[in-house]
């Protein structure tokens, strides 16, 4: 098993660390009412995917 040779320094661990973070989800809009969306998930609001309907979506009064 490796073995590191020399200890790692505080900076170098939070460099390491910081490629872990969180970053917010990156939204496209739908290409049938506009909406954002995220890529390869079928529209909540219209029911679309790849500019065809797949999903009947219930109107709220």
């Amino acid at each position: 098993m490796a073995v590191p040779k020399r200890k790692s320094s505080r900076s170098k661990q939070k460099i390491r660390a910081a490629s872990h973070r969180w970053h917010a989800p990156k939204l496209n809009s739908c290409s049938n009412c506009g909406s954002a969306v995220p890529s390869h998930i079928v529209c909540p609001s219209c029911g679309t995917y790849k500019g065809r309907k797949v999903i009947e979506v219930a109107e709220i009064a």
